[in-house]
């Protein structure tokens, strides 16, 4: 039924366990993998005529985010090499994960996006609003959300 899904990390414990998952699901369902990481954008923020109030430069920000996504995409791709499914993996710069991830879904020619639910309900959940509700909202390609 699926032969490629997207599955978003962000190398938080409840976001590997559902990486551990989709990687289970993937080899069920006999798909393959595509490990995904939004890298953030370096913070640039002003006091008065334009300084940085960050001592870290651009470069070394850019070479931080690279080595997490390297961590936590080599960690999804560990656990597909175990149990013998197919992954690659990509990531992308952005501060809007949920356009990254729809986006990076449609390059890599998904047909499911295999995403973690944090469970925030009521008030703190419209009030904080998850990337995976923004995806749900937004992706044309299917979503399961997993708790």
């Amino acid at each position: 039924m699926f032969k490629n899904i997207l599955v978003p990390t962000d190398g938080s414990e409840l976001s590997r366990a559902t990486a551990k998952r989709a990687v289970a699901f993937a080899s069920e369902a006999g798909a393959r993998v595509t490990a995904f990481y939004a890298k953030p954008e370096y913070p640039i923020a002003y006091f008065g005529e334009g300084a940085l109030i960050d001592p870290t430069t651009p470069e070394k920000f850019t070479q931080m985010a690279e080595q997490q996504a390297a961590e936590y995409l080599n960690e999804v791709a560990a656990w597909c090499q175990e149990a013998k499914v197919e992954c690659t993996t990509a990531s992308a710069t952005s501060d809007i994960p949920y356009e990254a991830i729809i986006e990076a879904a449609e390059k890599a020619g998904c047909d499911l996006i295999f995403m973690a639910s944090h469970g925030r309900r009521g008030i703190s959940g419209l009030l904080l609003g998850s990337e995976t509700n923004k995806v749900l909202t937004h992706s044309k390609i299917p979503v399961l959300v997993y708790r």
